[in-house]
């Protein structure tokens, strides 16, 4: 009877390594490419984050514990998020920016203050970011406003061009009173891409980021604050004890790390040399611990999320999926765009944003907002995939909620 049990477990062991695995109809590269940055984070975040959670609670692991929680709050959200059909998205996404720009109004009212910015509204568990939910409301509108004015895109310079840049003006106003610039050009770059997509005329979207360029110069001029980030990133060793002490610490972090990195957990700077270590700042404790490879690794996971996302966002556009087509390509800048101010601004590259590593660095809105982006993306690949089936006159009775799911997108778009 041993003999036998044992037989059969071998059996189903090699089966499971020699066949193929069934076709399903989800990226599953999405899936392991998140959880891999989410368990990079978790590991990073409890390494850099064990000195001030020693100093601050008392308790090493608090940080850690929180961020684990963070997790699991993510992917309960993920999981509810990827059933919800891509058409009620659409037709919501009017009240989701609504709900945004509410948030955003009374976080100035009754806020949480850190160093000066009122951007966290607390609910006990965790402090909510109002600007983490407009980030992806704005992105969910604007696809669909693509959707229903593309003509007018192409063709109209007020009714296509000017009226998406109004919403977003507002935004941006609520924004800058927190203040929050980094979010700001976040959403200004990633809006203006998917513009540019949509097919607005050359012309019009050189001259509005010229436009967008004078008006960010403008606002960095305006402030003294972020004048003094400014000069500090030109010469942070010129005041190395000042305004150039941060970006000093993390590159001496980078400095340390070398090729292979001092190793997991033997960081100096996350002693509280280095301020924000396991937050804005988590890539510079990657690079001391985990050296130049560990940093690749990194990079290289977030940009085939990435590639993901854009090549999700090309077959949607291609199967005539619009909204998940640009609401993809629109989460791919994002993701890319945002890990490029990270990184420059912990190697000195760009100044200091105040921007987290999607799905690494500490922080419960930015983990469950990046996560929820991914299970659209799930969400998308899922829709294309089914629709796909259709179109080749696969048995309809398989899939009955995925195809109540494509005549609602239809209704709605006849409407």
């Amino acid at each position: 009877m041993v003999k036998t049990k044992v037989h059969n477990l071998s059996k189903g062991v090699k089966g499971w390594v020699s066949k193929p695995s069934q076709p399903v109809l989800y990226d599953r590269q999405i899936v392991w490419l998140a959880f891999g940055l989410m368990l990079t984070g978790l590991v990073m975040v409890t390494s850099a984050s064990f000195p001030i959670s020693t100093r601050l609670t008392g308790a090493p692991f608090h940080f850690m514990v929180r961020h684990a929680i963070f997790l699991c709050l993510s992917l309960i959200a993920a999981f509810v998020v990827i059933q919800i059909p891509l058409a009620r998205w659409m037709r919501h996404s009017v009240h989701l920016l609504l709900i945004a720009m509410f948030l955003l109004l009374i976080v100035l009212v009754a806020g949480h203050s850190v160093n000066g910015a009122s951007r966290w509204i607390p609910l006990g568990l965790f402090n909510l970011q109002p600007a983490e939910v407009a980030k992806l409301s704005l992105f969910i509108f604007m696809s669909g406003y693509l959707v229903r004015k593309n003509d007018e895109v192409r063709d109209s310079f007020f009714g296509g061009f000017i009226k998406p840049l109004i919403v977003f003006v507002c935004l941006a106003f609520l924004l800058l009173l927190q203040p929050d610039l980094g979010t700001v050009v976040v959403m200004l770059v990633t809006l203006f891409a998917m513009l540019f997509i949509a097919g607005a005329k050359l012309t019009q979207f050189l001259s509005l980021l010229v436009a967008g360029i004078i008006a960010v110069a403008g606002l960095i001029i305006s402030e003294p604050y972020r004048m003094r980030r400014m000069t500090s990133f030109w010469h942070p060793f010129a005041d190395p004890f000042g305004n150039g002490y941060q970006l000093t610490q993390s590159l001496m972090a980078f400095g340390r790390g070398d090729w292979f990195g001092q190793g997991l957990g033997n960081s100096i700077q996350k002693l509280e040399y280095l301020p924000e270590a396991h937050t804005d700042f988590v890539f510079a404790v990657i690079g001391e611990e985990l050296g130049f490879i560990g940093v690749v690794c990194v990079l290289l996971m977030i940009f085939a999320l990435v590639y993901k996302a854009l090549n999700i966002g090309r077959k949607a556009l291609e199967s005539g999926e619009i909204f998940g087509g640009f609401l993809a390509v629109s989460i791919s800048i994002w993701f890319a765009f945002q890990t490029l101010v990270n990184v420059g601004a912990a190697a000195g590259i760009v100044p200091t944003k105040g921007l987290t590593l999607p799905l690494i660095s500490y922080g419960g809105s930015s983990l469950i907002i990046m996560s929820v982006a991914v299970a659209l993306l799930l969400r998308i690949d899922y829709e294309c995939r089914v629709a796909a089936l259709q179109r080749g006159d696969k048995p309809a009775k398989k899939m009955p909620s995925s195809k109540n799911n494509q005549q609602e997108s239809d209704n709605h778009e006849e409407e």
